[in-house]
């Protein structure tokens, strides 16, 4: 599905702004002490232990790119979700990553 530029813009910055939400809750409750760092639209999570995830917004692809220890992913809006080649759901992904690379449970969710 193609979006607008105007769409993806407001896709992906309301994407990295809910993950960095998600990222305060935790640190506010407690819960695992990552640091956000945000750039445009890249956001970097350093994770207990020093490691980093990175999620980076690519506009000429309309896409989202995201860097954990586990790889490199692509994610592209299907129309009601961001999306791999595979099909893997973007949180999904950042869940998983975050969790192996955080030793702990963690889940991100829309």
């Amino acid at each position: 599905m193609s979006l607008s530029d105007a769409e993806y813009h407001t896709k992906a910055h309301v994407l990295l702004a809910r993950i960095e939400a998600q990222v305060d809750a935790w640190l506010e409750d407690d819960v695992v002490d990552i640091d956000t760092h945000r750039t445009g639209g890249l956001l970097e999570l350093t994770m207990p232990g020093g490691s980093k995830i990175v999620l980076n917004t690519q506009p000429p692809l309309q896409e989202i790119w995201l860097a954990a220890r586990s790889g490199g992913y692509h994610f592209k809006w299907n129309g009601s979700q961001w999306v791999d080649r595979e099909g893997q759901e973007l949180l999904a992904r950042l869940s998983r990553s975050a969790s192996e690379q955080a030793g702990q449970s963690l889940a991100f969710s829309a």
